[in-house]
């Protein structure tokens, strides 16, 4: 069986590299059709025509398009993603460097955004038309109208500006706090591995807000899918034999109605988390978080060529890993899928 589920994610390793090979192509002919030329950025307001042609030769962009893109290519293969021309620095290490702050807030804002709508999608299942199905219905409908940087302004304004009960929304950490060696990446835990704990409650301070605002926007599809997931299962014929066995309404609602509808929750999880890590630079943006979509932004303003491609290409690697998680999640919860299916 061991052998089995390897063949398998091999297979589905192989699978994606089309997937991938297609987005390289893609991002690399997107980014060529910019508009604004990064040489003349990089140039300065005051440059010449002739300085902007040097630096244009310098950074190869005086090549043919086929040219350019063979030895992208071939830097690629190297696991070289090029260096930035807005930061000076390599792509990669800008890219790790800022993935895990895009990460640990994803993270964190999917599990308030599961801890309320898993909840709330079954209670208002189990009780249709009450007014904790009310309630969900009007939270759904909030979540999704709200932008995001209105929702992140509108928390900013009360609990910073009126209650003063939220630190400035400048980043992760406050100045006064120091970073945690680095470790994962992740703050809250590279600080509690050392024990530091004053660290760690800055650093969740700083969290809280940016969180919550993206909690807000996750939280609407969730629950919505496990309402509507959990009213499929219930109405479904095992649940009324397992009811008419005698077991408890616990067992009946956790073990059989619950456990089928975790499929198409979890896809729906795989789908917001994809959406949200790429999508949350308004967040960013709004609360100074050094994650990769404000990175990415910035490059597109630019036309900075090797940061935009390092971006998608690690987003696409990124869907790529998270479709083989879910599929692997779908064979744990429910074995009659297999591997093999």
């Amino acid at each position: 069986m061991a052998a089995g589920r390897l063949r398998t994610v091999v297979s589905r390793v192989a699978q994606a590299i089309p997937v991938v090979i297609g987005v390289v192509v893609v991002t690399f002919l997107l980014t060529r059709m910019l508009p604004g030329d990064p040489a003349a950025y990089f140039a300065g307001a005051a440059a010449d025509a002739q300085s902007i042609a040097e630096i244009r030769t310098a950074l190869g962009l005086d090549r043919p398009l086929h040219e350019q893109f063979v030895f992208y290519v071939g830097d690629l293969l190297q696991g070289d993603l090029g260096q930035s021309i807005s930061t000076g620095q390599p792509v990669a290490v800008e890219l790790a460097r800022r993935l895990p702050a895009s990460l640990e807030l994803t993270l964190l804002a999917l599990l308030l955004s599961c801890a309320v709508a898993l909840p709330l999608g079954i209670l208002a299942a189990t009780r249709p038309g009450s007014l904790a199905d009310h309630a969900c219905r009007v939270l759904v409908t909030a979540g999704v109208s709200l932008p995001t940087f209105f929702t992140g302004l509108a928390l900013i304004y009360v609990f910073y500006y009126l209650l003063g009960w939220a630190p400035a929304p400048l980043g992760r950490l406050d100045f006064v706090y120091l970073e945690p060696p680095r470790v994962t990446g992740f703050f809250l835990i590279d600080a509690a591995l050392i024990g530091d704990w004053q660290t760690w409650w800055g650093a969740l301070r700083q969290i809280v807000l940016p969180a919550v605002t993206l909690a807000l926007f996750t939280l609407a599809p969730l629950a919505r899918m496990t309402r509507a997931a959990m009213l499929q299962a219930l109405s479904s014929d095992f649940v009324r034999t397992a009811r008419a066995a005698g077991l408890r309404r616990s067992t009946v609602l956790y073990t059989y109605a619950f456990r089928n509808a975790l499929l198409p929750v979890i896809t729906t999880l795989g789908m917001v988390f994809s959406f949200t890590l790429g999508a949350n630079v308004l967040v960013e943006k709004v609360f100074a978080w050094p994650g990769i979509g404000s990175y990415a932004v910035d490059a597109l303003v630019v036309s900075d060529y090797a940061a935009v491609q390092g971006f998608v290409l690690t987003m696409a690697l990124l869907f790529v890993a998270l479709n083989l998680l879910i599929d692997i999640a779908y064979t744990l919860i429910d074995p009659r899928i297999g591997f093999d299916g």
